[in-house]
Parts: structure tokens; C-alpha cells; sequence
């Protein structure tokens, strides 16, 4: 296992991150099989768990909790908040009146006094960045968490929030979790560049593409994922741009080939490569699964290999730019751009 230090904290994290999102009622995983997939992954030494509130509206944290007790101090414990947690109209976002109370409500789900790092799981359009820094400054101040950061957020509210915590004396965000994978790039362009301005921990979620990457899809096979199931939208080859994502994935497994990795060892190894990026999150539903992504803990690619993927993908670039999640509003809602 490599190990980087997540941004300017001092605080040294496992390449690979240990996502939770699939454990409880989303990936089907069963509290037994959290905890082997937790004890598995410590002991390989993962030492970063990621989870959120509204994975399983709560479960994920829950399964977390009973997976680490009594380890908790080897742990770097890390979770959201922001998206909607049930119908209230107040129980989302990243107010101050949520964020004190949704924190106490994690705490006691993980059944721990703190968290090591609190991310705003998305870009709030209708709180100001001086009371969510407020707030999240005052959790801190109160050892509730060790750190805060942002995730999925556009450069530019990025940039915004750094300013906002320098003129307002709060602390600031220190880490910044985006999507990337190989088939989606587009944050090289933009999100990436402002992260490394400010140094910031970079966590990388879906660095397998939602299963594109995964080895499991490839021209000819009936696709039957976890992830198609409930999404099959985002996997029908007859939309021209998961056609792209086809395309692209037949040439990328030509370069696996070639190099001796499997698909998940190219995939896992492209986005750690990257300068700005501190770890990539697996998300495991299975032993199995935590097993393959584990082999590609240690594995750097050579220069060869990156650039035979540029060539396939070019830097920068989304193939698939309708799956973007740090759109601006004003992109999505034709309102909002519109006198």
C-alpha cells in the first residue's frame, strides 16, 4: 500500500480509500460482510473509511460504526453531509442549523465523539460560504471534527470558499473530493489545477466509471451490473455517448493487456498517478470485490501506458458530460439563466 499526505493536514492516508456507500440496503451488503470487507481492507492497509448520511439514509454509518468499535483510534474516519435526509425541507443542505445537528446524528450512528474529516457532500446555491464555514470552523473549535471538506464542487466554488474562509478568519476546506476516472477527465481542466493551487487532499470517487472499468463490461456481453440495474440509462449502448464509453473501454483493455494489469489496476493506477490526487475511494460489495481492487494498491503505471490512454481519451475530456455533478445550476435549470 502507498501512502500520500492528504493535502497540508500532515495526516497520512492510504491510496486507496475505503468507500461505504454499498454497505446496507444500496449494495445489498450485510453487516457480516461490512465488517470482513472493513477487517479485510485494514489489514491490507487501507487506513481511510469513507462513508455519508444519506448512504442508506444512515445505514452505511451504522455498519460502519459496529465494523470499527473498538479500533477506532488507528482509523482516519471520514463522512457527508447535505444531501436530503427525508422529506423536511430543512434536512439538507449545508446550514448552520442542519450541520450542527445532522453532525450530532452521524456521530451517533458511528458511535464515535468525532470524525476525522467532514465533507459537504454537494455545493449548496442557497447558503452563503461564510455560515457554512461558521458553522463547520465552530464544530471544530468544539472537537466534533478534525477537519472539513468539500465534494464535487465547481472550480470555481472551490476558489470562492478559500477566499471567503481567508476574508472571514475561519478555516478553510482542505480537501476536495471529485468524480474521476479515465473516461471521465474533465476536472483535469478545471477542478484539479484549483486543488493544487490551494493544496488541497484530493480523494477521487467512481475511479471505476460506475463499473465501466471494471473488467465486466466489454463488447458482446450483456451488461448485468450492480450499478445497471438501477441505472440503465447510463448503459445503454445505443446512447451515442455510451457507445463512446464502449469504444473507449475495448481499446483500454488492449493497453491492459498489453501491460499485464487487469482493467481495475489500469483504472485504480491512471487516477493516483495524477500529481493532484491523494487516494482514490473503492467501493466494495463483496470480499471478491475488495480483493481486486487491492491488487492494484501498489500499481504505477509507466509513461508509456499513460500516454497510450491519453490517446484513447484525451485529457480534459468527459465522455460522458451529461453525467457531470459539478454543473453550475444555471446549466441544468433554464430559470436560472434567464431574466
Amino acid at each position: 500500500m502507498q501512502y500520500r499526505t492528504l493535502g497540508r493536514t500532515g495526516v497520512q492516508v492510504s491510496s486507496l480509500v475505503l468507500g461505504a456507500m454499498n454497505f446496507g440496503k444500496i449494495g445489498r451488503t450485510t453487516q457480516d460482510e461490512a465488517t470482513a470487507i472493513v477487517d479485510a481492507a485494514l489489514e491490507a492497509g487501507i487506513n481511510l473509511i469513507d462513508t455519508a448520511d444519506m448512504y442508506g439514509d444512515g445505514e452505511s454509518e451504522e455498519m460502519v460504526g459496529k465494523a470499527i468499535a473498538g479500533r477506532r483510534d488507528d482509523i482516519v474516519l471520514a463522512t457527508k453531509a447535505g444531501m436530503p435526509m427525508g422529506q423536511e425541507r430543512n434536512h439538507r443542505g449545508s446550514s448552520r442549523r442542519w450541520l450542527v445537528t445532522e453532525l450530532d446524528n452521524s456521530l451517533r450512528r458511528l458511535g464515535v465523539d468525532h470524525v476525522d474529516l467532514y465533507q459537504i457532500h454537494r455545493w449548496d446555491p442557497t447558503t452563503g460560504d461564510e455560515e457554512t464555514l461558521s458553522a463547520l470552523t465552530d464544530l471544530q473549535r468544539a472537537g466534533k471534527i478534525r477537519y472539513f471538506g468539500s465534494s464535487t464542487f465547481p472550480a470555481h466554488r472551490i476558489v470562492q470558499a478559500q477566499w471567503a474562509a481567508r476574508d472571514h478568519h475561519l478555516s478553510r476546506y482542505v480537501t476536495e473530493q471529485p468524480s474521476y476516472s479515465i473516461l471521465q477527465r474533465g476536472i483535469e481542466s478545471h477542478v484539479l489545477p484549483v486543488t493544487e493551487e490551494y493544496g488541497l487532499g484530493v480523494l477521487v470517487w467512481s475511479p471505476l466509471a460506475s463499473g465501466w472499468l471494471s473488467g465486466a463490461i466489454r463488447e458482446g456481453r450483456e451488461i448485468a451490473t450492480n450499478r445497471s440495474a438501477f441505472m440503465p440509462r447510463r448503459f445503454d449502448t445505443s446512447i451515442p455517448s455510451n457507445r463512446a464509453r464502449l469504444d473507449a473501454v475495448e481499446r483500454l483493455a488492449e493497453v491492459a493487456d498489453a501491460a499485464g494489469l487487469t482493467m481495475i489496476q489500469l483504472a485504480l493506477g491512471f487516477v493516483t498517478a495524477h500529481p493532484a490526487v491523494t487516494s482514490a475511494i473503492i467501493g466494495p460489495r463483496t470480499l471478491d470485490h475488495l480483493r481486486s481492487h487491492l491488487a492494484a494498491a501498489d500499481t504505477v503505471l509507466s509513461a508509456d501506458v499513460l500516454d497510450a490512454i491519453d490517446a484513447i481519451v484525451a485529457p480534459g475530456v468527459d465522455l460522458a458530460p451529461n453525467e457531470k455533478h459539478d454543473t453550475p445550476p444555471s446549466l441544468l435549470d433554464p430559470s436560472l439563466r434567464r431574466r
